[in-house]
């Protein structure tokens, strides 16, 4: 029974196409290649990847149509791979549902990070309730759910309610880019816009559990998108 993980990857450029597939393919993935936006669609309805890695800047339809035709009956993870940097354009693609955004150029180790994530994410999802763990830790960084405790080599973090909220919205999506209206709607409601109540939250949570806060290394910043919760400290 073959049991690799299956990625449909929706990308024009048959160079950076069939690069991106020696890649998987050697790290034991079974691979699908689409070269347009309507092949994307259909074969992603008729093989039901585990993962699509989708450019915007197809030949037939801009990708951010893709991603909202795909959101509109499954939830398959789509990783955005794409060559515009543009923050409005990042914020945009994860608004719509993507679950991570990659830039053009990128490496080998990052990609294959983000694959792996987007599929963690995924199974658990369809694990349910049942797969939600007790306690997570990242380095020396621990949150237990049960007892609704932070701490960091040990030692006990107080946070305050919103920080707290802030922290486990993140770690319930641990390794996958939020936007800031993203957090700010999940945490203070949808009709509010308190960007710089999320900003000084954020200041007062990395003082409290980052050795230093100016180089982050439990929640990153994505410049201009949101953050992310990194699920290993880089080394």
């Amino acid at each position: 029974m073959d049991n690799k993980s299956v990625i449909l990857i929706i990308e024009d450029e048959k160079g950076i196409a069939n690069f991106i597939s020696a890649i998987l393919k050697a790290n034991d993935y079974k691979v699908i290649k689409a070269d347009s936006g309507k092949d994307g669609i259909s074969m992603a309805a008729s093989y039901s990847p585990d993962l699509i890695l989708l450019d915007l800047g197809l030949p037939d339809m801009d990708g951010i149509d893709v991603l909202k035709n795909i959101r509109e009956w499954t939830n398959i993870p789509v990783v955005v791979v794409s060559a515009r940097g543009h923050e409005r354009e990042k914020v945009e693609a994860l608004d719509l549902g993507a679950d991570d955004y990659i830039t053009k150029p990128f490496g080998t180790s990052e990609l294959l990070a983000r694959i792996r994530t987007g599929i963690r994410h995924s199974e658990k999802h369809m694990g349910g309730n049942l797969l939600a763990p007790s306690s997570l830790t990242v380095g020396e960084f621990r949150i237990d759910f049960d007892k609704r405790l932070v701490s960091v080599a040990g030692k006990a973090v107080h946070l305050t309610p919103i920080e707290y909220k802030i922290i486990v919205l993140l770690s319930q999506n641990i390794g996958k880019v939020l936007t800031h209206d993203f957090i700010i709607k999940e945490v203070w409601g949808p009709y509010t816009n308190e960007i710089q109540a999320l900003r000084v939250n954020m200041a007062n949570i990395r003082r409290k559990i980052e050795e230093n806060p100016a180089e982050p290394q439990y929640i990153v910043t994505q410049v201009g998108v949101g953050y992310r919760m990194v699920e290993e400290l880089e080394k």
